[in-house]
């Protein structure tokens, strides 16, 4: 449904060059949820203004829906008439809601079908019907200064669907949002996927929305994609960081890496049918040996039950051979536990100059 191919934005900032995306590739399917994650300044925003043009790259492609964007942002009114008939198909939600102060909640979900033409009647009814469906029916003839946060937003996304889009774009559309609020809106985002057939592409710095709501992410790092692919896939890739990321495991591996003295810590990720196996019993009764599980998290992801637990060994690396390549055929991803890293964290932490390249599963 979306593909970047090369893209590339350079912003010209007192006096110099600054790159904001650098040959950007993403390939989101149709009808799934993708995320894209990473800290202040990795380019994410600037990558979903790119996708509906709001910012033209400097170079690269933006095909949605089998048409490139790119190639209608010429000059001249063919070339804007067949942009903006594109861009109808495509939603947008923002951060700090963007609602005309002047208009009523109705108002403002008319707004966009009004710029399309739509008579007034028509208007009138499809706006009705999707604060409905935003579960606010109640609230047509508020004004947006009466209306809680959560509410802002959910007439935020009713605007966003007034065109009958195939793609919605979000822009941290949940952090300015309470914990609670931030969950029913993405309740609110999964069930419109779903019930619509929506594909949907967030921009987030929080990790518990991936978890939360989306079906694939990517991980952006100084204006690239350093990682991407199913949730499901990357919890599976031995060395992902978004699955460090989403399952954090207590229990600091030693500072030479897994293997220190007489121990050998690994990571463990549970996933599909193993997560409801007593394996880790299995693995101590059946070879002799004590496991100490330093730290373990477990979560629902698409439906299913997902987790990671990091434990240890007695014995360096090479005693434990034979314990390791069991747990793997019960299905299971292990790998040997590394120092910790100061380029784990999105949110927190400080990221490397040269990024760690990560095989994509997609």
């Amino acid at each position: 449904m979306i593909t970047t191919t090369g893209l590339t934005k350079v912003y010209r900032s007192r006096g110099r060059d600054v790159t904001a995306l650098d040959g950007v590739d993403l390939h989101v399917r149709e009808g799934e949820v993708f995320g894209v994650v990473g800290r202040s300044g990795a380019g994410k925003s600037s990558l979903i203004r790119c996708v509906n043009l709001l910012e033209r790259p400097t170079s690269g492609t933006v095909v949605v829906d089998g048409r490139d964007l790119t190639a209608l942002a010429g000059r001249g009114p063919r070339a804007g008439a067949g942009l903006r008939r594109a861009r109808s198909r495509i939603g947008m939600v923002f951060q700090h809601f963007n609602l005309l102060s002047s208009r009523t909640v109705q108002g403002n979900v008319e707004l966009p079908l009004e710029i399309l033409g739509v008579p007034g009647r028509e208007r009138a009814r499809r706006a009705r019907e999707l604060l409905g469906l935003v579960g606010l029916a109640d609230q047509a003839r508020a004004w947006p200064a009466q209306l809680s946060g959560g509410q802002k937003q959910r007439v935020g996304i009713a605007r966003a669907l007034a065109g009958d889009p195939k793609v919605l774009l979000s822009d941290e559309a949940t952090s300015a949002l309470d914990p609670e609020t931030t969950r029913s809106v993405l309740a609110l985002l999964r069930d419109l996927n779903r019930q619509l057939g929506l594909t949907v592409l967030l921009i987030t710095h929080e990790m518990d929305v991936v978890k939360t709501v989306c079906d694939s992410a990517a991980l952006m790092r100084d204006g690239k994609v350093v990682e991407s692919g199913t949730v499901s896939g990357l919890l599976a890739t031995p060395g992902s960081e978004l699955a460090r990321e989403l399952f954090p495991l207590g229990g600091t591996p030693p500072a030479g890496g897994g293997d220190a003295g007489e121990r050998t810590v690994v990571d463990v990720t549970f996933h599909g049918e193993s997560t409801g196996r007593p394996l880790i019993s299995r693995l101590s009764r059946t070879y002799g040996i004590d496991v100490s599980i330093l730290g373990a998290a477990m979560d629902t992801i698409g439906g299913r039950q997902v987790g990671r637990m990091r434990i240890e060994l007695p014995g360096r690396r090479e005693d434990n051979v034979v314990p390791i390549g069991f747990l793997r055929e019960q299905g299971l991803t292990v790998e040997t536990a590394e120092s910790p890293r100061t380029s784990e964290a999105p949110r927190t932490s400080e990221t490397p100059q040269t990024p760690e390249t990560v095989e994509k599963t997609r």
